[in-house]
């Protein structure tokens, strides 16, 4: 199986701009290309297959460039249905300096064959005339409000400064094919008509038989038509000061049947067969969880490090089996950063603190629970009717720690 090939058949091939020339041309080491738009200071699970598309073609031979968008970030690539909010010169440096910082994580830009860009570097110092003559010039405005992203956008009304942004990323593309010889860029579906834009503004300006080609990847969503990469805490961050290991291990080994095997094919490093062979174990003992086990780990190695894996499955297998006293208290902070809290004065009864925190709906059932053995506090059985709860007693004399049952934790904080 070709590298093109492998990329079709993990699902990350969509729209080509040439196909049967491209095809030829990935005999030999091409330059490829994605963009990353700096609205924020941190990459988050949605930039993942992009990432990971980037390694690919990286560790197939072939150079890559993560272009970082510290001219277009200004503008901003038009969303569906709104106006982007502008951000200052200063936000946006500071997003591509951290971007820069992360990307460095997943790909190695000590070998030659990746490097990073900024496209400040030509679009922050053009002028509006050279704009206008040396680009504007060849783009139609009629073939540009038929395109989906400005289509979209017609009736609820887009601005000049985004309906020029296709311009701009063009340019980019232009830059990198006359600095760099970079043939191909890559993107999400939803950039097809921007991708389309530069290697028309190449052709033009470069010559009708210039060999230059766009790659799309569908979309990564999930089969239930939530949002991939929200959870109910928020965004999933590729930095675990926004995202602990842990829960990032989490919202993967949580990945319903339906979307684990085409998760795995478009993130995954793993040989098309071993995920074949981890299909097969979904399918024969889902209850084992096979394949989410493996992917977690997978992803949670490569973004967090093996320390990052062993702190998320040390926390993971505590909070399920074992004892939570073998946890520092920073651990018992990140394993429990979504569970419910509450907070009541030194001294309560441990039974008004199950109804207060609405552990209980009564005080007879919280007796009954404790009565039962049904109630653990810090990693220790009560039975006591009159138990209370201190500050003393307490984790870092700050909160205390409430099990119901086998799996239902409480944080209780004074």
């Amino acid at each position: 199986m070709t590298f093109y090939e492998e990329l079709k058949a993990r699902g990350l091939i969509k729209d080509v701009i040439d196909e049967p020339t491209l095809i030829e041309q990935l005999n030999k080491p091409c330059t490829v290309y994605i963009g990353f738009d700096p609205t924020a200071d941190c990459l988050h699970v949605g930039h993942l297959q992009q990432i990971c598309i980037l390694k690919r073609w990286q560790n197939a031979g072939h150079n890559v460039i993560a272009l970082a968008g510290g001219a277009t970030g200004m503008i901003g690539d038009p969303k569906p249905t709104l106006e982007r909010k502008l951000l200052s010169a200063q936000e946006i440096t500071h997003n591509v300096q951290a971007i820069k910082k992360q990307l460095g994580h997943f790909l190695d830009f000590e070998n030659s064959s990746a490097r990073l860009v900024d496209n400040y570097e030509w679009l922050g110092h053009m002028n509006l005339v050279d704009f206008l003559r040396d680009y504007g010039k060849f783009f139609n405005v009629n073939y540009m409000i038929n395109k989906d992203t400005i289509a979209r956008r017609l009736e609820t009304g887009i601005s000049f400064t985004e309906f020029t942004y296709t311009i701009l990323q063009a340019i980019d593309f232009l830059k990198l094919y006359q600095n760099y010889n970079c043939t191909i860029q890559l993107g999400g579906s939803d950039q097809w008509g921007n991708l389309v834009s530069g290697t028309d503004l190449i052709r033009k300006v470069c010559g009708s038989d210039t060999k230059v080609y766009g790659i799309t990847s569908p979309l990564l969503t999930k089969s239930d038509g939530g949002k991939f990469g929200k959870t109910e805490s928020g965004t999933v961050w590729l930095s675990k000061e926004r995202t602990s290991a842990y829960e990032f291990y989490q919202f993967w080994v949580n990945t319903s049947d339906a979307d684990i095997i085409n998760y795995m094919k478009r993130l995954s490093f793993k040989s098309l067969d071993e995920i074949a062979q981890l299909e097969e174990s979904l399918k024969a003992a889902p209850e084992k969880r096979e394949a989410q086990k493996a992917f977690a780990a997978e992803m949670t190695e490569m973004v967090h490090g093996k320390q990052g894996l062993e702190e998320a499955l040390k926390i993971t297998s505590t909070f399920f089996n074992g004892n939570i006293n073998d946890l520092t208290v920073d651990e018992l902070r990140s394993g429990l950063k979504n569970a419910k809290k509450f907070t009541v004065e030194s001294g309560t009864l441990l039974v008004d603190a199950l109804v207060q925190g609405g552990i209980c709906a009564s005080k007879r059932e919280a007796r009954d629970l404790v009565k039962q053995g049904s109630i653990q506090v810090n990693g220790a059985k009560v039975n006591a009717i009159d138990a209370t709860l201190t500050k003393d007693a307490a984790y870092n004399n700050e909160f205390s720690i409430i099990k119901k049952g086998k799996k239902n934790y409480f944080v209780c904080e004074f």
